[in-house]
């Protein structure tokens, strides 16, 4: 049997896993974000969870009932190796020029608007799915370190 995990519960993984996360909500996502003392105004996106269609942002049918996307931005080389190539950046309202269905559920998938950042995703990953996305999820928590350090310095 197939069980899915619920956005919550991803959401609180990573608020009891990864230090110095805080959970942002904003845009219609909730979003968490590498910022240890709050030092920066927002902080440095580790993960988002999207539970509806944004108005650039339609390929994934968000608005099917119960259906939600996770999203991280991972390093180049991580994307590569996962996809083969990282996309050019798709035009307003486009998606990325990949093959992909960005609907299907329970997969890992280049992001549907922002693989040319590096960015991947899952439908309403279970949990086999979900263990795939844990050594990804802190990935995107180191490289949020990384790049908080040098916004930091500025």
């Amino acid at each position: 049997m197939i069980v899915i995990i619920a956005s919550e519960y991803i959401i609180e993984y990573c608020l009891n896993n990864l230090d110095g996360t805080v959970l942002v909500r904003s845009w219609g996502e909730k979003g968490i974000f590498y910022n240890p003392g709050g030092t920066l105004k927002r902080g440095v996106y580790v993960l988002t969870v999207k539970e509806k269609d944004g108005e650039n942002d339609k390929s994934s049918k968000l608005d099917r009932e119960g259906v939600f996307r996770v999203n991280l931005g991972v390093r180049k080389n991580t994307f590569t190796e996962m996809f083969g190539v990282t996309p050019k950046r798709p035009p307003k309202g486009g998606v990325v020029n990949m093959a992909y269905d960005f609907a299907e559920t329970d997969k890992i998938l280049p992001h549907p608007v922002y693989g040319w950042m590096n960015w991947i995703c899952a439908l309403n990953p279970s949990e086999e799915t979900f263990e795939r996305l844990k050594p990804l999820i802190r990935e995107a928590y180191d490289y949020a370190e990384e790049k908080f350090v040098k916004r930091k310095g500025k």
